[in-house]
This record gives structure tokens, C-alpha cells and sequence, in this order.
């Protein structure tokens, strides 16, 4: 980070569904992209779409040239991943190591923090696509945000650069968050493909359409509740002949 304009060089790890889509919003906040991590047609196709021109790189290299370095990756794949960088020496003092994994909290990165590297766990509660729809909707999404207090509002203020609004997780709540968000994830999808299949078999042809505006008003109505907003009834006022609805 250069301390003229706070700028960062970005080097994203996984270019998955998540990876590209956050290297795009920190993109757009004037960070600078030094390269992405890409494997298979489809990840560089992605990459192609939402970071054009932007350097394919090996991991190792995108670590040495990155200020900060994004890690969206699986969780399963997340600690092999950091202690093979750190065996190889790969970790810099004082460089941003983020990663995006639900279940894991800043211990995970322990190998880079031992080499002098700054942990950030940030997760976008959004349920990813890997297409520029994502960015519309990242902000209007929630980005758990774990760190040690020193460097919590560096994590948070990368969250509100990428359009978000940051949730201060614990670390020992990271699991039963990561829960949380697999439960609303999965049965949202599972609940969905059931009605697809219901009106599928009695000869309705196009069943995501018919079932779109019940899915986004029964989800919108649960979460207004969940968070206390009742929904009142509106007295209905008849217009009279002039066409005024009777008040003065």
C-alpha cells in the first residue's frame, strides 16, 4: 500500500465463482489487479469477463507481486494451500492475506501471520454465480469479517470498498456462522428444485418464471420478519363519484 493513495496491488488465488467476481469490485475501487490465479477454459473465461486483461499468473508468483492477496478457495482446500506457501517461503511481512472461506476464522492463516503477514477472514454472504450479477448484488450483501483488533477496520473498510456492509464474526463462531449460511443456501435450492419438479410434472413449461415472484416475496416477507419489521394491513379507502378518496 502506497501511503500516497492507499491503493493496493491485489493478487487473487481462485478464480472460481468468487474470486474474480471481488477482484472486480476491488477493482472498481481503484485497487490494481497483478494477477489471478486460473486453471481450465471455464476459470479463464471468467477471468476474461470480469477482469479483462488481467495477468494469469502461478499462485507463487501472484504472492510475491500482491500488497494483498485474495484466497477464494474451497474451505477443504484452504490449509494445504497456506502451509505449502508458507514452506516454500512464499509469505511477505506486512503483505494482506485474505481469504474467503465461511468455516474458518483468522487461525487458518497462522503460517502466513507467522511469516509476518496480516490475516483477514472475509466472507460475502452471497450466493456466488461468477458473472457481473454478482456485483449488483454484493451491494446489497453482508461480509463476515474476522481479524485481530488491530487490523479489523482494515477488513472492514475492504468490505465497504467492494460495496458491501461488514458483520464482525468471532473467530469461535465462525463455524456455526459458516452453518448458518449453508442451511439458508441449500434449502433454498432444495425447497426451489421441489416446486420445479411439482409444476414440471403437471405440464408447466417454464416453472422458474411461475414461481419467481412467490420465491422473492415469501423470502423478502420471512426476512422482514426475522428482523423484527411487521408488515400491517392498509385500510383500503373506496374513491366517491369526484374521484377524491374522501379525505379533505
Amino acid at each position: 500500500m502506497t501511503a500516497r493513495d492507499g491503493r493496493l496491488g491485489v493478487g487473487i488465488v481462485g478464480a472460481g465463482r468468487v474470486g474474480p467476481v471481488l477482484g472486480a469490485a476491488l477493482a472498481g475501487a481503484g485497487h490494481a489487479i497483478v494477477g489471478v490465479s486460473a486453471v481450465g477454459d471455464d476459470e479463464r473465461d471468467r477471468v476474461d469477463g470480469l477482469l479483462p486483461g488481467a495477468v494469469i499468473a502461478a499462485v507463487p508468483d501472484i504472492v510475491e507481486r500482491s500488497e494483498l492477496v485474495v484466497l477464494a478457495v474451497p474451505d477443504g482446500e484452504l490449509p494445504g494451500l497456506i502451509h505449502g506457501l508458507a514452506a516454500a517461503g512464499a509469505w511477505q511481512p506486512g503483505q494482506l492475506v485474505l481469504h474467503t472461506a465461511p468455516g474458518h476464522g483468522v487461525g487458518v492463516l497462522d503460517p502466513a501471520r507467522a511469516a509476518g503477514a496480516i490475516p483477514l477472514a472475509v466472507h460475502p454472504a452471497l450466493d456466488f454465480t461468477g458473472t457481473s450479477i454478482d456485483l449488483v448484488r454484493l451491494r446489497e450483501a453482508w461480509c463476515a469479517v474476522t481479524a485481530p483488533a488491530p487490523v479489523l477496520p482494515i477488513a472492514q473498510a475492504l468490505v465497504v470498498e467492494m460495496g458491501a456492509e461488514p458483520i464482525v464474526v468471532d473467530e469461535a463462531d465462525r463455524p456455526a456462522y459458516a452453518d448458518a449460511i449453508a442451511a439458508a443456501s441449500q434449502f433454498s435450492r432444495a425447497v426451489v428444485d421441489q416446486a420445479v419438479d411439482g409444476l414440471r410434472a403437471i405440464g408447466v413449461d417454464e416453472p422458474g418464471r411461475v414461481l419467481s415472484a412467490v420465491v422473492r416475496s415469501a423470502v423478502e416477507n420471512a426476512l422482514r420478519e426475522a428482523s423484527g419489521v411487521r408488515i400491517e394491513p392498509e385500510r383500503f379507502v373506496p374513491e366517491d363519484d369526484s374521484g377524491h378518496n374522501g379525505s379533505p
